[in-house]
């Protein structure tokens, strides 16, 4: 008679599936495919595109900020101070620079977005919506800020 076998010590085992035998589950697309951009983000390039694009012409344009938010009076630079028009939707502000921080232009995402179909028309009112906001920063007409400000 054979002497028993001891019990093998008990060794996790790799998992090459789920528990469902699905296999691993990841992201659908790799992150340098277009599809894997938020509108988020590309709304962000968008604004930022215009920034570049201004930028060029008007060298200041590199100490001010540009900031995305998604509606007016709920981010981090709408306070009670924000001017609140009842009648329309701001697309974007300006906020001059104080207590600490330089200018800043702020960019609605949301109202932006609702008000185009497309993408290009979408980067076309981003580009406007800037070009108004640098001019108003300024003190300039958006004609001289950007020539071709709508004739697009």
């Amino acid at each position: 008679m054979d002497a028993p076998v001891p019990p093998r010590p008990a060794q996790p085992r790799i998992r090459r599936r789920d528990r469902h035998g699905r296999g691993m589950r990841g992201p659908i697309a790799p992150p340098q495919v277009p599809l894997s951009v938020t509108r988020a983000d590309a709304f962000v390039d968008l604004v930022y595109d215009s920034r570049d694009r201004l930028e060029r012409r008007w060298p200041q344009l590199s100490q001010v900020d540009f900031l995305v938010l998604e509606v007016p009076g709920f981010g981090p630079d709408d306070g009670p101070d924000a001017a609140a028009d009842e009648e329309t939707v701001p697309l974007g502000r300006v906020a001059p620079a104080a207590g600490g921080y330089r200018d800043r232009i702020v960019i609605y995402r949301r109202p932006v977005e609702i008000r185009t179909k497309s993408r290009d028309e979408r980067a076309l009112l981003v580009h406007e919506v800037v070009v108004e906001q640098v001019a108003e920063l300024l003190g300039l007409a958006p004609e001289s800020v950007d020539p071709r400000y709508g004739q697009d």
